[in-house]
């Protein structure tokens, strides 16, 4: 009898979170495109990159702008060593 009555407890528990669940994914439902352009656009912004770009093309832009950057340190320390008398 008890184990039937915490069988039932925790199904009412499932019930109830269920329920909720559905809810807040209805809720949410009709926000999921104009998040995900207010996310990009914020992307864009902070990355400096074209105002209709998506956020992978801005995530892409930002690693190759990294990578350019690296390699122009690079360059310049190398450029720097070679100009300098020996140590």
């Amino acid at each position: 009898m008890r184990a039937m009555f915490g069988v039932v407890g925790l199904l009412i528990a499932l019930a109830i979170v269920g329920l909720l669940a559905a809810n807040k994914l209805k809720a949410t439902a009709g926000h999921g495109l104009a998040a995900e352009s207010v996310v990009g656009a914020r992307a864009a912004s902070v990355l400096n990159a074209a105002p209709g770009s998506t956020v992978r093309e801005a995530a892409t832009n930002a690693q190759q702008k990294v990578q350019d950057d690296v390699t122009k340190a690079l360059e310049q320390g190398m450029a720097a060593r070679a100009s300098s008398p020996d140590q």
